[in-house]
């Protein structure tokens, strides 16, 4: 009789793990859909998977996720600008990102490879406001990946210059 309860609860411990290992992954892939017009694709290596799948944000759904502010100088602005965004390593995990780095795609397709460790290491955000407000795709909006630059005086080089994408549209996580 020990054995059989003993085995009932081994089969029920497996369960309820399997349970909770597939809770994990469907929230990380529940992103809350907004109203409006998607401005953000993220695609890759995510949760549910393959090749197609696919995770699309408007507006009101990344900063559903949590805004934080930035305040750095930047080689594009002669002053330090008050940058707010979604932090990038909490984007990550929403998706259920497996990647270990992702690509941001501008809308000119030009393109940067950002090591996913930098997100949480630096605190990189994705901004959508500079200053108080939504940037316009023709002052490098929508969305704009933006390290701490001051925090750091590693930041202030052109490697991680290079990283930071403006008028970004789609993320790939590979």
């Amino acid at each position: 009789m020990f054995v059989k309860n003993a085995r009932q609860r081994l089969t029920q411990a497996v369960i309820v793990c399997v349970a909770l290992v597939f809770a994990g992954v469907a929230s990380a892939q529940t992103v809350e859909p907004g109203t409006g017009k998607p401005i953000l694709t993220i695609t890759g290596k995510i949760a549910g998977g393959d090749s197609g799948t696919s995770v699309q944000f408007d507006r009101e759904a990344l900063e559903a996720l949590g805004m934080v502010t930035v305040e750095t100088k930047t080689p594009w602005y002669d002053h330090v600008v008050k940058f707010e965004g979604v932090p990038l390593d909490k984007l990550m995990e929403k998706v259920g990102a497996k990647g270990d780095k992702v690509v941001a795609v501008a809308l000119n397709d030009y393109s940067s490879e950002i090591p996913i460790e930098d997100f949480a290491k630096y605190k990189t955000i994705l901004a959508l406001k500079r200053d108080g407000q939504y940037m316009p795709v023709r002052d490098k909006g929508p969305l704009f990946v933006i390290y701490p630059y001051d925090s750091q005086p590693e930041l202030k080089s052109h490697k991680f210059y290079s990283r930071s994408v403006w008028q970004v549209t789609r993320l790939e996580v590979k």
